[in-house]
C-alpha cells in the first residue's frame, strides 16, 4: 500500500449553500413538498415558493354577483394559497430566470411594479 498521500483537489462550489436554504452544517434532511407543475418531490428548503392570492369567483362573474347581492358592500372571499415548484419546473414555466454568476450572489428580491405606482403624466 501508499504511504504517501495524494492532495485532494476541491470541486468548486456554483451556489453559496449548494441551492439550498439553510446553514452549511444545520440539518441532515428535510421534509420534501410535491411540486405544481411537474409533481416531482423537492427538498422544502430548495423549492420555489410562491403564494398565490386568486379570487374565489372568476373574473367574468364577478359583476353578476354583485348586481345580484343582497349587501351593498360585499367583497367577495379570496383563495390563499401556497405553491411550491422544483427549479426545472420553475425555470420552464418562467418563474424565476437563470442568473449570471455575478448576478446569483444578489441575494434581494428584485423590485415589484403594481399599478399605484406608475406616476400620472401630466397632460400638456
Amino acid at each position: 500500500f501508499h504511504t504517501h498521500r495524494e492532495p485532494t483537489l476541491k470541486m468548486p462550489k456554483k451556489r453559496r449553500a449548494n441551492g439550498r436554504n439553510k446553514p452549511a452544517g444545520a440539518r441532515g434532511h428535510v421534509k420534501r413538498v410535491f411540486c405544481e407543475s411537474s409533481g416531482a418531490l423537492v427538498p422544502k428548503d430548495k423549492a420555489v415558493k410562491r403564494f398565490m392570492v386568486r379570487n374565489i369567483v372568476e373574473s367574468a362573474a364577478i359583476r353578476d354577483l354583485q348586481e345580484s347581492c343582497a349587501y351593498e358592500s360585499y367583497t367577495l372571499p379570496k383563495l390563499y394559497r401556497k405553491v411550491f415548484y422544483s427549479i426545472s419546473a420553475a425555470i420552464h414555466s418562467k418563474i424565476v430566470r437563470v442568473r449570471s454568476r455575478e448576478a446569483r450572489r444578489i441575494r434581494e428580491p428584485p423590485r415589484r411594479f403594481r399599478a399605484s405606482d406608475r406616476k400620472e403624466k401630466p397632460k400638456a
